[in-house]
């Protein structure tokens, strides 16, 4: 007889999440990090009114901050504002955040065990899930995830600026594939660009150039970080047998946003969903989870790639209709959680998001590169 009913390998959103509902639920849960906590993970650290409704307790003990407005320019030239009626984004610091949901797992029945490791196919429990990341190695070693590209980001911390308080700041297109942004915190504001695997030599750059456009000291930055953001190609494989993979590890990253949190607690949802499934003698395997995030989060991936494209391809175009009350509109029901996808959308909003698609479409027929993620 296994010593655990799951055991699950890293403790961020996804890891900790799963554990805490797996627990809750009265399987037997190991959670394993290697890391002790508190400990910190390069992340703009904000988490979506839709993502926050996923979770079962409130996040708002580690809540610094809450965004309810948008501001939003194109290559530093052209800018709008919008006003959400509710949050859009609830903005803390993973150093907060991931403690918070490993003490809740740990609250709930789950076995914690900080500052240690181990081969997830050596582990004694009857499921065994990957949640270590982009850089964890349960992945490989559970023969999951292989087809994965990578994003890269530049992030850093700056002293606290009232001018940015409850609001989000993207610049689109100063990155290839992805945008600058600036997001408040308690006594700071991180400011970062992303984009495109090939545009790591220029972030450092665009970083020092998104805070001059802005007016923040450059030199006044601390605990710069890089990163890796993990995008899934089509037809990635998630799931065999007993064991799986959720959140970064399984490359469950907006491609176009760059947002994790939301996959992150959704794939934990789904694959504790799938384990109870197997434990109660109701499913052989988790074959269950690999069809519910092809049916749940693959629309929005593809939405992702969709935006990703229009952007890169038709920058100019496709912020004048990002632009539009209509679309701030469908966005705004989009990250709070009343639309889930961008092709629900109806009536006026949704002919915005499919001028947006036909762009999406346009820029993969032109140019070879865009073809590769066009089926995604």
């Amino acid at each position: 007889m296994a010593a655990h009913d799951v055991a699950i390998i890293g403790g961020g959103p996804a890891g900790s999440t799963a554990a805490y509902r797996l627990a809750n639920a009265g399987a037997s849960v190991l959670l394993l990090d290697k890391a002790t906590f508190p400990r910190d993970k390069p992340c703009v650290g904000g988490v979506t009114g839709r993502a926050a409704r996923l979770l079962p307790f409130s996040i708002e003990p580690v809540v610094e901050d809450v965004v309810a407005r948008m501001d939003c320019g194109l290559r530093y030239r052209h800018r709008f504002s919008r006003r959400a009626k509710a949050p859009l984004a609830y903005m803390t610091q993973r150093v907060r955040l991931d403690e918070f949901l490993l003490r809740k797992a740990a609250e709930a029945g789950a076995e914690v065990r900080e500052g240690e490791t181990a081969d997830a196919r050596e582990l004694d429990a009857r499921i065994v899930i990957g949640a270590d990341g982009c850089n964890g190695a349960s992945a490989k070693q559970l023969g999951l995830a292989k087809e994965i590209v990578h994003g890269v980001a530049l992030e850093a911390n700056y002293p606290h600026d009232a001018r940015y308080a409850r609001a989000m700041v993207l610049e689109i297109a100063v990155i290839r594939g992805g945008y600058g942004w600036i997001f408040p915190k308690g006594d700071h504001v991180n400011v970062g660009v992303g984009g495109n695997g090939e545009e790591a030599p220029k972030l450092r750059r665009e970083l020092r150039r998104m805070c001059e456009a802005y007016g923040i000291d450059p030199d006044a930055a601390q605990e710069t970080r890089g990163y890796r953001l993990p995008l899934r190609l089509p037809g990635t494989l998630l799931a065999r047998g007993r064991t799986a993979v959720i959140g970064d590890a399984a490359g469950l990253v907006d491609p176009f946003s760059g947002d994790g949190m939301y996959e992150a607690f959704l794939s934990a949802q789904l694959v504790a969903d799938a384990a109870l499934e197997v434990l109660a003698g109701q499913a052989d395997d988790l074959g269950a989870y690999q069809a519910a995030v092809e049916r749940r989060i693959t629309p929005l991936t593809r939405a992702g790639w969709g935006a990703k494209r229009a952007f890169e391809r038709f920058p100019r175009t496709t912020y004048a209709l990002a632009r539009l009350p209509v679309t701030f509109r469908a966005l705004e029901k989009l990250l709070q959680g009343d639309l889930p996808e961008p092709a629900a959308a109806r009536g006026i909003e949704r002919a915005a998001i499919r001028a947006i698609y036909a762009l999406s479409r346009a820029a993969a027929a032109v140019s070879p590169s865009y073809r590769s993620a066009a089926s995604s």
